[in-house]
């Protein structure tokens, strides 16, 4: 499904375009072009009617947004592929407690994808030109659209003069002449694309045309504004006035034919304003910085007339030592032209007599593979007419006024091209093959090559052949490699120019199962400071044999990784290795401690973790924690798994269930499960039956709250047994807490009651606080299901009162809830309103499962008292938020909140619709409640 506001306002699936009111198109385009935002129902009615809005705006508001989404769903239904989907379309228009919000998916929206295609390279912005299909909104009516379709076509415009300023750069003035004639006729007053539009002609050899151009801009612009043209205008006039310059006398290299991608750098090279200065490439080994610094040199030559020059400096030629400045000198004063015996003998008098030749000429250098910034010091020109380009592997930080360009892997497509311009035609036979060839080289361009080299010599193979073989990490490197040139060879001349503690630091890096480290881990890692430890990474960095994707975190390029690991195996002895990981985990497991106790301070079993002999990261409250916890989500898990795998049960067990709370905060329940499993195998393995039977608790709650029934009764059962045979009642109490909630779910109170009053007399009996402030309230729900409303409020006001002297506001949320259904179910409805509207205030902090319980105990309060069209509104947002974290048992009950508001208010076949869709999820769950939503069908 496709969403187009560049030009007429239409929603499409495949082929097929939708109808609509122009009202109801009008406010979906609205809430697409405020994506992901709240608006308010305020804000609607002012976009769509403005200071004068009709007495029904807010009921036209509600129909409208209705409206959308049974568009949106009766489309989708109709469309064969997607049938089983109509759901969510409707979902891309959702209901929020303070509004409505459109949450399209990446793509869908021709407005987000020109935005985004419009910042990238001349390729992309003509993609993203092409989107348009006339005037922005054109067939919608609304306070919003005037300024809104000026403020699209400004941003059209401005696409248009940024493809024209990089197509220029680069010498393709010829596609420009069309377009641009055709813009500046729309716009005769838009001074720059005037320009444009004249240098265009002007380089195309009509130097008349630009000339006549220009006279209409000047006389236009006197008769209907009364101005003269800018400076920038005149500019462009003199330089008309000029005419062509000559040939360039060119020292460059060969440009190889097959050059591929690199749009962005090509134009961030060639667009500079005067074409002076210098611009320092840096990056990986590998990543083909001469190869663009002589393809942008051979494309910036003709602006500089007075000749291009080229010199290797060897600072990573294997077998080579670096030129020196003073031989490098040399080289390029006779390629200026400068007598053997004109040329001194001392690095600065050369240095002093190439910057005075420079001056006052317009000549470009290109400066390749330097080592430093003191290695190309002395080669840089002193005048201003000349461009310096330097590659290297390092990031050249001490060099004042440079421009630093540092490269990046190749884009998909790009490396496609380039492999494809490599091995031929039978590339193309093969995509996905191709595609998995281009991953397990990670784009790397060197790697490519040589993979594609590979690929063209051996005619037999297949590109299924070449990626199999590329499959095995552990020969990955041996079989990207050459008789002349490889990745593995060009890595370890990086790794051998670094110091013996970088050298360590690299290799335990490889050993990190993670995908990241930050400074702290990395220290624990290698077992020093903080401070030397980002010094090392930051070292590392600037040689590029690490990357940084974000601020303070620090990871490697695939085949760097591969690298990383075989120099471990190769030079790591195994103790030290495993000292290292131990250290590495043991800071994992007791900063993720730290943090969850921080936000969850009201576990019912809090972990204890042993504090490491390591420094770790301050966390000054939950903000921090949670902060740290996302961050680091990615690595514990890869750590956890790792632990268990190999052989640290205690670290396994330790991270699984630590991460419990936070992860089914965060929706991550069928991770949580994962992590769990890994766990359960590691201390079976190991014999270790405590944290067996914690472990099996963990699962029994991971299952229950997944509504998984049949399995948390497994798991519970086998907590129990296990627990009470090693003597471990608050593991033992767990397992009856969650056994009595999976009894409850399918119905079975009685025996619910039985296995919650026994984990309530476990808890107590260990001396729990905690506990008996979580087990209160579900004996008092009990109570309220089987009718004894007195028993019910008194176990849920005592549980009130433990939950707020231990601060637990999952606890009185709890509480909460189950006693607004208390007063609900006897009819106290202010009562049940007041309350339940307390625990929504509390749940919105707590997160997204506990928010959809209570917005649907809301929805069922308003139903209970009459009021269904506020049944509707809390059971929707209710539907969207388990939707959205995926949590079936609340997109159960929302769907039969839903079916039961809609039966009341006489809509029979949206009732009906809700009503299947609880059923469906119901009975997955096993739930008792699928009786009522088979009685609405």
């Amino acid at each position: 499904m496709r969403f187009s506001l560049l030009g007429p306002v239409e929603v499409s699936i495949g082929e097929h375009t939708l109808g609509g009111a122009p009202r109801h198109r009008a406010m979906l385009a609205y809430l697409l072009l405020h994506a992901g935002r709240t608006v308010s129902t305020d804000q609607l009615i002012e976009a769509m009617w403005g200071p004068t809005p009709p007495d029904t705006a807010k009921a036209q508001v509600q129909a409208s947004v209705m409206a959308i989404r049974r568009m949106l769903r009766a489309a989708q239904a109709g469309d064969a592929g997607a049938a089983g989907d109509a759901a969510d379309a409707g979902d891309i228009v959702r209901t929020r407690p303070s509004g409505y919000a459109a949450v399209p998916e990446p793509g869908q929206v021709d407005v987000h994808e020109f935005r985004r295609l419009a910042a990238g390279d001349s390729e992309e912005i003509r993609q993203a030109l092409a989107l348009w299909r006339g005037p922005a909104l054109a067939d919608v009516q609304a306070d919003y659209v005037p300024a809104t379709r000026a403020l699209l076509e400004e941003q059209r415009l401005t696409a248009v003069e940024r493809l024209a300023e990089l197509e220029l750069a680069a010498g393709r003035q010829a596609v420009l002449l069309d377009e641009l004639a055709a813009e500046v006729a729309a716009h005769p007053l838009r001074e720059r694309l005037r320009g444009q539009y004249m240098l265009a002609l002007h380089r195309s050899g009509r130097q008349a045309e630009a000339l006549a151009t220009a006279r209409d801009y000047r006389a236009t612009l006197a008769e209907q504004q009364g101005l003269d043209p800018s400076r920038e205008f005149a500019a462009v006039e003199e330089t008309v006035l000029r005419g062509d310059r000559p040939a360039v006398v060119s020292f460059l290299p060969y440009d190889v034919p097959d050059f591929a991608g690199r749009r962005a750098e090509l134009d961030r090279l060639t667009m500079r304003p005067d074409g002076v200065g210098v611009v320092a490439i840096d990056g990986m080994a590998g990543i083909g910085k001469t190869t663009l610094a002589v393809h942008a040199a051979h494309l910036l030559a003709e602006r500089f007339p007075d000749g291009a020059f080229f010199v290797d400096l060897q600072a990573h030629t294997a077998g080579r030592d670096p030129v020196d400045p003073g031989e490098a000198l040399e080289i390029l004063l006779r390629q200026l032209g400068v007598p053997a015996e004109r040329i001194p003998p001392g690095t600065s008098e050369r240095s002093a007599l190439w910057r005075g030749e420079l001056s006052g000429l317009r000549a470009l250098v290109v400066l390749d593979n330097a080592a430093d910034t003191q290695h190309v010091r002395p080669l840089l020109p002193g005048g201003s007419g000349a461009l310096a380009v330097i590659t290297s592997r390092r990031r050249l930080v001490d060099l004042d006024g440079a421009h630093a360009l540092s490269v990046d892997v190749l884009s998909e497509r790009d490396a496609a091209e380039l492999f494809t311009g490599v091995v031929g035609p039978r590339a193309r036979q093969e995509p996905a093959a191709v595609a998995e060839v281009l991953r397990l080289c990670g784009f790397l361009p060197l790697a490519v090559r040589i993979a594609a080299a590979r690929l063209r010599h051996r005619p037999r193979w297949t590109v299924d052949y070449l990626a199999a073989r590329l499959r095995d990490q552990s020969r990955r490197l041996d079989e990207l490699a050459t008789a002349e040139r490889g990745v593995a060879a060009a890595f370890a001349l990086s790794y051998e120019q670094v110091s013996a503690d970088h050298r360590r630091m690299f290799r335990l890096l490889g050993l990190h199962p993670g995908q990241d480290i930050d400074a702290y881990a990395a220290a624990a890692l290698a077992g020093l400071s903080v401070t030397r430890a980002e010094s090392l990474l930051e070292d590392l960095l600037d040689a590029h044999m690490l990357l940084q994707q974000e601020p303070g975190r620090y990871t490697f390029h695939d085949l760097l990784r591969d690298h990383a690991r075989s120099a471990a195996r190769q030079e790591e002895q195994d103790e030290e290795g495993r000292a290292a990981l131990t250290r590495l985990f043991a800071f994992y497991s007791h900063v993720a401690g730290e943090a969850t106790g921080l936000k969850y301070h009201d576990l019912v079993l809090p972990v204890p973790h042993e504090p490491p002999n390591l420094p770790t990261p301050s966390l000054l409250g939950p903000a921090d924690a949670m902060t740290w916890l996302d961050a680091e989500l990615p690595v514990l898990l890869a750590v956890g798994a790792h632990a268990a795998e190999h052989g640290w049960p205690a670290q396994a067990f330790l991270l699984s269930t630590t991460l419990f709370p936070y992860l089914e905060e965060r929706g991550r329940r069928s991770t949580a499960l994962a992590l769990h499993l890994h766990a359960l195998t590691a201390v079976r393995q190991a014999g270790d039956r405590r944290r067996e039977g914690r472990t099996l608790a963990d699962l029994a709650r991971t299952h229950h709250a997944m509504g998984n029934v049949e399995q948390a009764v497994r798991y519970a059962l086998d907590a129990i047994t296990t627990c009470r045979a090693v003597g471990d009642p608050e593991g033992e109490a767990v397992g009856h807490h969650y056994l009595g909630h999976s009894l409850e779910r399918q119905g079975d109170l009685h025996d619910a009651q039985d296995h919650y009053q026994q984990a309530l007399n476990l808890f107590q009996s260990a001396g729990n606080r905690v506990g008996p402030g979580v087990l209160l309230i579900d004996v008092g729900r009990i109570y309220g299901h089987l009718g004894k409303p007195d028993l019910a409020r008194d176990h849920l006001e005592r549980a009130q009162r433990i939950n707020h002297e231990i601060s637990s506001s999952a606890g009185v949320w709890n509480a909460l809830l189950s006693l607004g259904e208390v007063h609900r179910d006897q009819g106290e409805h202010d009562a049940a309103r007041h309350v339940l509207e307390r625990a929504y205030a509390i749940s919105r902090d707590l997160g997204p499962h506990l928010q959809a319980e209570t917005l649907n105990g809301l929805g069922a309060a308003a139903h209970t008292m009459g009021d269904h069209d506020q049944a509707l509104i809390d059971h929707d947002a209710a539907l969207a938020l388990a939707t959205e974290i995926d949590d079936r048992h609340e997109a159960a009950h929302g769907h039969l909140g839903l079916a039961k508001a809609r039966h009341a208010l006489g809509h029979t076949a949206l009732a009906r619709t809700h009503a299947q869709a609880a059923l469906r999820l119901l009975e997955e769950l096993g739930n008792p409640a699928a009786d009522a939503a088979r009685a609405l069908l």
